[in-house]
């Protein structure tokens, strides 16, 4: 005689939970169900079997996500000269299943704990998660399915890229069972990340001046936190001569890639706020999240590019905040290439931390020795003075490498790179070949 256990389960009749043990089924090692049996595995058989049939595929159909109809098998079968249906089910790939109009709670999860169908645990169903998904927390899906995205719509509408469900599927918002994804939920209103902003007064974490958190979509996020740096940026005007010259205190640039870099690369498997505090002297930006494993601070440097959130890096490629991966660092050192400041990188294994000196409290400290240049004239003169220098390198030459413009103008690969690149987008230099065969040569 067949008896109740964590894959056999008793009805005597239809009953609305008969889909609770569907789910715990699917959830944990299959099952089968069993209707017009009593809880002794004695047969009393059902009036309508059609009917019971066409109930139990509409509650399927109707009240499981995801689609879990092609894990079971719904029959008719006799029991002691009586009828009854069975309702076989299979472990499914897509776990956890839950209830429709819950959600992936514990109220909507069910799991089978020996002969008892029960709600799973917040645990639980995170594992379960987990082993469908792999470790990627982008395409895992989101616990929240009620989620929202006017601000989201709003900023893809502003820069003229559609944002319609075959887009969001595309961008792995949405997944091949229609349902969000983690990556949805950082670009919903939902989002339960955030960013805190804090203005000290000085140059130490004693007293605050202003602070602000920030929430939404990461999107909303990135455009409020840059808009918040920015009213802490100051602009210095000096004269020289009759004309007048002005400097702020951090490069847009940089504030602008470090902002980027710190959204597009944080652990979002963790639930702390990223942080940018805001000194007399500096910025800085730490974030969640290591060096991805098997990169180091040097490779980042060079522009080396492992991507933590390969989908929410495409969504901002694709809305042209970013250029092309592996450059945000570079282009930080860059801005600053000219000024005896220069940005400070940290990283632990948990965390990233960017700091941005302010270059008009440092010019002041450097008047103070009584030198008698600006720092912008000295960034102005210097820079022309490379670009003079790479013409004149090519006149002599039959074309440079980046390796000849390192060597003759004593800089690093990274400033190498990026001088030469901005010698091309300006029309100075033409580019041919492909990497070991890459060569410069000036625009005729």
């Amino acid at each position: 005689m067949l008896v109740e256990n964590k894959t056999t389960e008793f009805k005597r009749e239809y009953v609305n939970d008969i889909k609770n043990t569907i789910v715990a089924f699917a959830n944990c090692d299959g099952g089968t169900l069993y209707i017009g049996v009593n809880d002794d595995g004695t047969a009393c058989g059902v009036d309508d079997v059609d009917d019971t049939m066409l109930r139990v595929t509409n509650a399927i159909r109707d009240a499981v996500r995801p689609d879990i109809t092609m894990f079971i098998e719904c029959k008719n079968d006799i029991m002691n000269e009586k009828p009854i249906v069975c309702i076989t089910v299979q472990r499914g790939t897509a776990r956890p299943y839950y209830l429709q109009g819950k959600g992936i709670r514990p109220e909507g999860v069910y799991v089978r704990q020996g002969a008892s169908t029960v709600p799973a645990t917040e645990t639980a169903i995170l594992n379960m998660i987990k082993e469908t998904s792999g470790d990627s927390y982008e395409v895992a899906r989101s616990l929240n399915q009620q989620l929202s995205f006017e601000k989201t719509s709003d900023f893809f509408k502003k820069r003229k890229v559609e944002f319609g469900k075959s887009q969001m599927k595309t961008l792995h918002l949405i997944d091949k069972d229609d349902m969000y994804t983690n990556l949805a939920l950082l670009l919903s209103e939902q989002c339960m990340h955030t960013i805190k902003l804090a203005v000290f007064e000085g140059s130490k974490k004693t007293v605050f001046k202003d602070r602000q958190e920030l929430t939404g979509s990461l999107l909303n996020q990135l455009e409020e936190a840059f808009d918040y740096i920015e009213r802490y940026n100051r602009t210095r005007a000096e004269f020289s001569g009759l004309d007048r010259v002005d400097m702020r205190d951090y490069p847009p640039e940089a504030i602008r890639e470090t902002l980027l870099n710190a959204i597009v690369h944080r652990d979002y498997s963790f639930s702390g706020a990223t942080l940018i505090s805001i000194f007399e002297n500096r910025i800085e930006f730490v974030t969640i999240g290591g060096l991805v494993k098997g990169i180091t601070l040097s490779d980042v440097e060079l522009g080396v590019s492992v991507l933590r959130n390969q989908y929410l890096a495409n969504v901002f490629y694709r809305l042209k905040l970013i250029e092309a991966y592996g450059t945000g660092i570079l282009k930080i050192n860059e801005s600053y290439d000219d000024y005896s400041v220069k940005p400070l990188i940290e990283t632990t294994d948990n965390a990233f931390k960017v700091t941005l000196p302010n270059i008009n409290f440092y010019t002041k400290e450097y008047k103070k020795n009584d030198t008698s240049k600006t720092m912008k004239n000295i960034s102005v003169n210097k820079k022309q003075e490379r670009i003079n220098s790479v013409l004149k390198l090519c006149r002599s030459k039959d074309g440079i490498v980046r390796k000849d413009v390192e060597n003759a103008l004593g800089i690093s690969q990274a400033t190498a790179i990026l001088l030469l690149r901005e010698l091309v987008n300006d029309g100075l230099l033409v580019r041919e070949g492909k990497t070991k065969n890459l060569r410069y040569y000036e625009k005729k």
